[in-house]
C-alpha cells in the first residue's frame, strides 16, 4: 500500500519488518530522534485506524503503527492447540521483538481494543521494556469475561460468536464479509459510519474480504477463552500486576462505561493504584475516529515530558 493513500499518513513510510519468521507490516513515522511510542489496533481494523491520530503525535513522537500479527497486511501464524498462537502473550513478543529490531529497547504502548489487550500482556510480561501505558475503551480481558451476563452477552455477542469452533464463524462472516464489518463498525461506534474516513473504511474493506484475516480474528477471540484466560488467572494469582504509569480512556456513550468500572478495574491490575488516571470521551467504542482531537491531547498529555506537554 501507498502509505499517502490515507489521509494523515503522508510523511509516513511503510513499515515491513521480518520478525520471527513473519512480516510485520504497517507504517512508520514521526521524528527519528523522538521517544518511540507504539500504536496498536483493534477488532476489525488496521493500524489504519490511527490515521487521524497519528498526524497530531508525529511531532513528538517516533510512532510504530503496525497491523497485528494476522490482521491487516501482517502475515498470521500457523495454527496452535488453544490458539496460542493468537494469545496475547505471542502476539505482545512479536511486538517486543519488532520494537527491538527498529533500535527501541524501552517504549511507549497505546492500545485500543485487542490492541489494548496485546498491550497489557506486553506490559505484564516486558515491564523493562514499557515505560507507559494506555488503553482505549476497555476493562482487563479476565475482569470482563468473569463479570460477563446477559447484558454484556447481547452487547458484545461477538465474543461468543467468534469464539466458536473453525470454521462455523468464518463461513458465516464469508456470506458476506463487508456487511459483517460495517454492522461491527456502525454498532459500536457513533450509531452510524459517519464516524470514517471513506479511504480507511475501503482498507478495512479489503482486508476483511480476505479469508486468512477473518481466521486471525478469529482465533484471536477464540485465544481469549482458553490460553488468555488461564494465563491472566495465573498472573493475577502470581500478584503480577501493571508497575507503568497507566492512561485509561473509554467511550462514555460505549458498552465499556454502561457495564463496568473501567478506572477501577484498571487500578485493581496495577501495583500502584494512584498511578493510573483516566476518563471517558463523548463518543462510542472508537475514539480515535470518533473523537480525534481529545483522544490525541490526552495521549500527547500523558506521554510527553512535562516541559514537551506544557508547550
Amino acid at each position: 500500500m501507498n502509505p499517502t493513500e490515507i489521509p494523515g499518513f503522508e510523511g509516513f513510510e511503510p513499515l515491513d519488518v521480518r520478525v520471527q519468521g513473519r512480516h510485520v507490516r504497517g507504517r512508520l513515522g514521526g521524528r527519528p530522534d523522538a521517544p518511540p511510542l507504539l500504536l496498536l489496533h483493534g477488532f476489525p481494523q488496521t493500524h489504519a485506524m490511527w490515521h487521524r491520530v497519528a498526524p497530531q503525535l508525529a511531532p513528538h513522537f517516533r510512532l510504530v503503527l503496525p497491523d497485528l500479527r494476522g490482521y491487516g497486511d501482517s502475515d498470521p501464524a500457523p495454527d496452535e492447540p488453544a490458539q496460542a498462537q493468537m494469545g496475547k502473550r505471542a502476539m505482545a513478543a512479536d511486538l517486543r521483538a519488532l520494537m527491538r529490531q527498529l533500535g527501541h529497547e524501552r517504549f511507549a504502548v497505546a492500545g485500543h481494543d485487542r490492541g489494548g489487550r496485546v498491550a497489557h500482556r506486553l506490559a505484564l510480561d516486558a515491564p523493562e521494556a514499557v515505560s507507559r501505558l494506555a488503553v482505549l475503551d476497555i476493562a482487563p480481558t479476565l475482569d470482563m469475561l468473569e463479570g460477563a451476563d446477559w447484558r454484556f452477552g447481547r452487547a458484545y455477542y461477538h465474543w461468543f460468536f467468534l469464539a466458536q469452533p473453525a470454521p462455523e464463524p468464518e463461513r458465516l462472516i464469508a456470506a458476506d464479509p463487508v456487511r459483517y464489518l460495517h454492522r461491527k463498525l456502525g454498532g459500536w461506534g457513533a450509531g452510524s459510519l459517519s464516524h470514517l474516513h471513506p479511504a480507511a473504511l475501503a482498507e478495512y474493506e479489503r482486508c476483511i474480504a480476505r479469508p486468512e484475516v477473518v481466521h486471525a480474528m478469529c482465533e484471536d477471540y477464540r485465544a481469549a477463552f482458553t490460553g488468555d484466560m488461564a494465563l491472566d488467572r495465573e498472573s493475577r494469582a502470581a500478584g503480577v500486576r501493571l508497575r507503568c504509569e497507566l492512561l485509561v480512556l473509554w467511550g462514555g456513550r460505549g458498552v465499556v462505561q454502561a457495564l463496568f468500572d473501567p478506572l477501577a478495574l484498571w487500578r485493581a491490575a496495577s501495583a500502584e493504584p494512584a498511578a493510573v488516571q483516566g476518563e471517558a470521551l463523548d463518543c462510542g467504542h472508537y475514539l480515535p475516529e470518533e473523537q480525534p482531537e481529545a483522544t490525541a491531547e490526552r495521549l500527547l498529555r500523558f506521554f510527553s515530558p512535562p516541559a514537551a506537554a506544557a508547550a
